[in-house]
């Protein structure tokens, strides 16, 4: 069996989030339905984590088993991308070990979340609008609050399956996106690994602060509660991107540089 790693990106209007599910489309079933019809064998695709009904990604990874060796992997690209909708767009094909995981071996993901203070049509599938302005000095100073714990059941959706809710931050801020007219504000945010809807719900808690609802030590005592319910209400998921998955050389697969924001068309 050959290994290999495919990157992808995906608007996630459409979908109900990356994983299969029995009623509603997703991103892994239209994948695995394009390399089954494609290679004419039923292939199973594993993706490095699951992004909720509505969050895009400007870069995703998975792998996926296949008994022949693939040649021409670029014409493999388009030929595949043929066979998929247009909201989903296979970047590359690469051969790895055959132990690489692309859930287990990623080492960091990153997110952005996308806010917009002026009402625009355009934008509106792509970023939140609110038309209030937000303190985002306070929210920068709540976010390095962040770094002094591991533990983010707070920001964590409840009855999931997993057996930790610890991450490693690796980084948190806030920053105006120059590219853009008007005020557009983005939060990036990278960990070794998230829980269910934590992005969402740690913005949302940030935007509290922002709005002087919430101190930054009251921030401080939501972190601590480990309670959901004293957090912030998640934000909506359509302005909510996949940005960045990174892996350790061993797994045979070539450093990526890191991928920009590419916002989608709404």
């Amino acid at each position: 069996m050959k290994r290999y790693f495919i990157t992808l990106a995906y608007n996630g209007k459409n979908y109900c989030g990356w994983q299969i599910q029995p009623n509603g489309s997703t991103v892994q079933a239209e994948l695995e339905r394009a390399l089954t019809t494609v290679l004419q064998t039923p292939i199973a695709v594993t993706g490095a984590g699951r992004t909720d009904a509505g969050v895009h990604a400007s870069q995703m990874v998975a792998h996926f088993d296949c008994v022949n060796e693939l040649f021409d992997l670029p014409s493999f690209v388009g030929k595949l991308n043929r066979f998929l909708p247009k909201d989903i767009a296979i970047q590359s094909i690469v051969p790895v070990k055959a132990d690489a995981h692309a859930r287990f071996d990623a080492v960091s993901r990153t997110y952005h979340y996308v806010i917009t203070h002026e009402k625009n049509p355009f934008r509106s599938g792509e970023m939140y609008y609110l038309p209030r302005p937000l303190n985002y000095r306070l929210m920068n100073e709540a976010a390095q609050i962040l770094f002094e714990y591991t533990d983010f059941t707070s920001f964590s959706k409840l009855h999931t399956d997993v057996k930790t809710n610890d991450c490693k931050l690796m980084q948190a801020h806030w920053r105006r996106d120059e590219q853009y007219d008007g005020e557009v504000w983005v939060f990036t945010i990278q960990a070794d690994r998230f829980l269910r809807n934590m992005v969402r719900a740690i913005v949302g808690t940030l935007i509290e602060v922002g709005r002087g609802k919430l101190s930054l030590e009251e921030f401080r005592n939501v972190i601590e509660g480990k309670d959901r319910g004293k957090a912030g209400t998640s934000v909506p998921a359509h302005a909510l991107f996949l940005t960045e998955i990174k892996y350790p050389c061993h797994c045979g697969l070539d450093p990526q540089p890191p991928t920009p924001l590419v916002p989608f068309e709404s």
